[in-house]
């Protein structure tokens, strides 16, 4: 069994291959990541051009700058999550901070409260995505289609407990997007911009 300290090979053999600078490598990266990028920006933002502007923006950080990425602090994805979020709340910062100086209305504290509600949606969002599938599916039936453990359970072919478990514990990771929302990145994770 893998130590927890240790990255997976994928992760490790990805930022070698950056590093030497593989187009193919950055080609691979974008299939398995640009969704989660594209998602989480726009979460923030709130804007499918600036979304955009901040899955390029990333992408050509992780390639300008695939040191920056340290396997011993946590997964790859996890990283460009983090490296997404940090961009696109310092864009949703400034776009704001325009918006309220050239409208001359708003304050600081609106801003801010602002973005860390964009913020811990998009860190739900992130965790929503890389929950195992058996929690999500239980959380997508009682949440989006309304139903019941029970329900629930007969619907996935498990027990009420089984339900039960998977509800409680997906609702318990998603409750940590609020306790982590404010804008700044999870610790260990800073100095990748």
């Amino acid at each position: 069994m893998a130590k927890k300290d240790v990255p997976p090979r994928w992760d490790r053999t990805m930022q070698q291959r950056l590093a030497r600078g593989e187009a193919a490598a950055l080609g691979e990266l974008y299939d398995r990541f640009a969704s989660l990028v594209h998602g989480l920006a726009h979460r923030v933002l709130g804007d499918e051009r600036a979304a955009d502007g901040i899955t390029r923006e990333v992408f050509v950080h992780v390639w300008e700058h695939p040191d920056s990425y340290d396997p011993g602090q946590g997964p790859l994805r996890t990283w460009v999550a983090t490296l997404t979020h940090r961009l696109a709340v310092q864009r949703l910062r400034a776009t704001e901070t325009a918006a309220l100086a050239r409208e001359g209305s708003g304050t600081t504290e609106e801003l801010e409260h602002r973005v860390r509600r964009a913020s811990v949606a998009a860190r739900a969002d992130y965790i929503v995505q890389s929950m195992p599938v058996p929690l999500r599916s239980a959380l997508e039936r009682a949440y989006f289609q309304r139903r019941d453990y029970r329900q629930t359970a007969a619907d996935l072919g498990i027990t009420e407990d089984e339900a039960r478990r998977r509800l409680r514990l997906g609702l318990q990771l998603l409750s940590t997007a609020h306790d982590a929302g404010a804008p700044g990145p999870p610790p260990g994770h800073g100095g990748a911009v």
